[in-house]
């Protein structure tokens, strides 16, 4: 089968290890379910979520063609707040206007040390 980004398929779980979860999407093609792709929150333990043998409803994040494999994802079937929230990873943040980044800690460095190094001589 022509699978494609984006789409979604469903395969067997052949096999987990500590980093992601192997899936069998048809005979000729095979994906990983990386840790990071199984839940918006932390996983400590993927088994908690699949176990060998599972049938499971992935979406295809990447796919090779030639090697006949996919970078599959779990988390991205299940929308949920936080991963609505990410922005697009394209996308610069835009810093509030009263915005105090490191130029503002650089201009006050000095006049903090020399404040502390009076603190100290009080002592």
């Amino acid at each position: 089968m022509q699978y494609r980004i984006g789409q979604t398929a469903e395969g067997k779980v052949t096999g987990i290890q500590p980093y992601g979860a192997f899936v069998m999407l048809d005979r000729q093609t095979s994906g990983l379910i990386h840790i990071s792709e199984i839940s918006d929150g932390y996983v400590r333990d993927i088994s908690r979520y699949v176990k060998v043998g599972d049938t499971v409803t992935v979406k295809i994040i990447d796919f090779d063609a030639a090697a006949g494999q996919a970078r599959l994802s779990l988390k991205a079937l299940h929308h949920t707040n936080s991963r609505s929230r990410r922005r697009p990873m394209n996308r610069k943040a835009e810093l509030p206007p009263n915005h105090i980044g490191f130029s503002s800690i650089a201009a006050m460095m000095e006049q903090w040390i020399l404040e502390s190094e009076e603190g100290d001589n009080r002592k």
